[in-house]
């Protein structure tokens, strides 16, 4: 709805990134300064927040610190797992969201996150339709694991592709240092999509990087990847591997699960990791040689000391244009990238998606980018993801130490 007035709240959601705080920046900055928006809400622990009353006045905010969070790693706000239920079997979390946004009037809203966060906004915004409330809701991409329907690339994607690649051509080295053989097997994040996986070719291409890339988009089996680490092994004593802790065999079962029962989270996603250690006790076993298993963990989701300038740019400018397409009149979408070309160069733009095509809907790796063998990527990848790791971002330094945003955080809630 066009012209509207009234107060907006942005949440985060998820796993964070090192750039999902440039994206928070963008709608922070940009709220503030429109005349149509009366106060801006930061919600603690995403949708937990909004249920609970327990959210911050952005206005009070210091505006130093606004910019910082463009190079701020993780949720500033908080994060949360949080699934609402179909309204049409239980609708009292959404009647409560209804209430607190009457309550304070807020006429705007942003929601920051992945698949299942776009589920969560694209509800939100159904419920309030159906409900007379006018809002206009908003979805702000991010994700690490680049898995969004609609969107060429997510935010948090170039810079999580650029510390897997960067860290892997470091490994690289180290794992050379002595002439004995070894095999190292290196776990990176990556549910049903193996994007992130995938950038650990980009170490490849400058010449340090794995040998062989195992992605959850091709079912996988002990007996293949033991005969090709033996064909590297047999070469040259010295094996890499990058493995996607999604992989599944053919029945559907994690690799990971082969060493532990997997725990679940609110979404009913299995709890993954530990797939490294799996794989590297078999290389052990088969091979007799020192073996390590490495998982990247947290570190990939968090390295704001090796973020991409196009990584933070793109998330800061998807904050920003979430705000002036809310503002003018355009609800229930989530901003969206597309890539062009202009004479040779990368260049990107913002487009909207409706929520509904976004919602729980994963864009895996193209077959074709695989090659016959579904052990390593093609160059397709390497010219996809290249464009999105360009330029040098990094917090600013004192004493040698990165410096982070510190938001005041003044209540505006009921908590206040």
């Amino acid at each position: 709805m066009k012209d509207l007035k009234g107060a907006c709240i942005f949440g985060q959601s998820g796993g964070p990134t090192s750039v999902i705080n440039a994206s928070a920046a963008g709608v922070f900055i940009q709220a503030l300064s429109e005349e149509n928006i009366t106060a801006v809400y930061g919600a603690a622990h995403g949708i937990r927040g909004i249920l609970e009353e327990d959210f911050y006045d952005m206005s009070r905010e210091d505006p130093e610190q606004l910019e910082l969070l463009k190079t701020t790693p993780s949720s500033a706000l908080g994060s949360v797992r949080y699934k609402l239920k179909n309204p049409d079997v239980d609708d009292s979390d959404y009647k409560r969201i209804l209430e607190v946004f009457k309550k304070y009037d807020i006429r705007y809203f942003f929601y920051n996150g992945g698949n299942d966060s776009m589920d969560t906004t694209n509800k939100i915004s159904k419920f309030l339709q159906k409900s007379g409330f006018d809002c206009n809701v908003i979805g702000v991409p991010k994700t690490i694991d680049n898995d969004l329907f609609g969107t060429d690339h997510c935010p948090g994607y170039g810079s999580a592709a650029r510390y897997v690649a960067t860290t892997l051509m470091e490994l690289y080295h180290d794992a050379r240092v002595y002439d004995t053989p070894m095999i190292t097997v290196v776990e990176i994040m990556g549910r049903n999509a193996g994007w992130l996986t995938a950038a650990s070719a980009l170490a490849s291409y400058k010449g340090a990087g794995p040998d062989l890339i195992y992605l959850p988009e091709i079912p996988f089996t002990m007996e293949k990847f033991l005969s090709d680490v033996r064909k590297v092994y047999e070469k040259t004593g010295k094996v890499i591997v990058a493995f996607s802790e999604g992989c599944k065999d053919s029945d559907g079962k994690y690799i990971a699960e082969m060493g532990a029962s997997l725990s679940k989270d609110a979404f009913g996603h299995a709890q993954l990791g530990g797939a490294a250690a799996v794989l590297a006790a078999r290389a052990r076993d088969e091979f007799g040689c020192k073996v390590r298993g490495i998982e990247f963990s947290l570190m990939q989701r968090c390295a704001a000391h090796l973020g991409s300038l196009t990584d933070v740019m793109e998330a800061f400018a998807a904050g920003r244009e979430a705000v002036r397409a809310a503002v003018s009149g355009i609800t229930d979408h989530m901003v969206a990238f597309e890539r062009t070309y202009v004479d040779g160069l990368y260049n990107c733009s913002m487009k909207l998606v409706n929520l509904s095509l976004s919602a729980n809907t994963e864009k895996t790796v193209p077959r074709e980018w695989i090659n016959e063998e579904g052990n390593f990527m093609k160059d397709e990848f390497i010219e996809y993801a290249i464009p999105l790791i360009q330029g040098d971002s990094h917090p600013p330094y004192v004493d040698g130490l990165p410096l982070f945003a510190k938001l005041r955080k003044v209540q505006a809630g009921k908590n206040k």
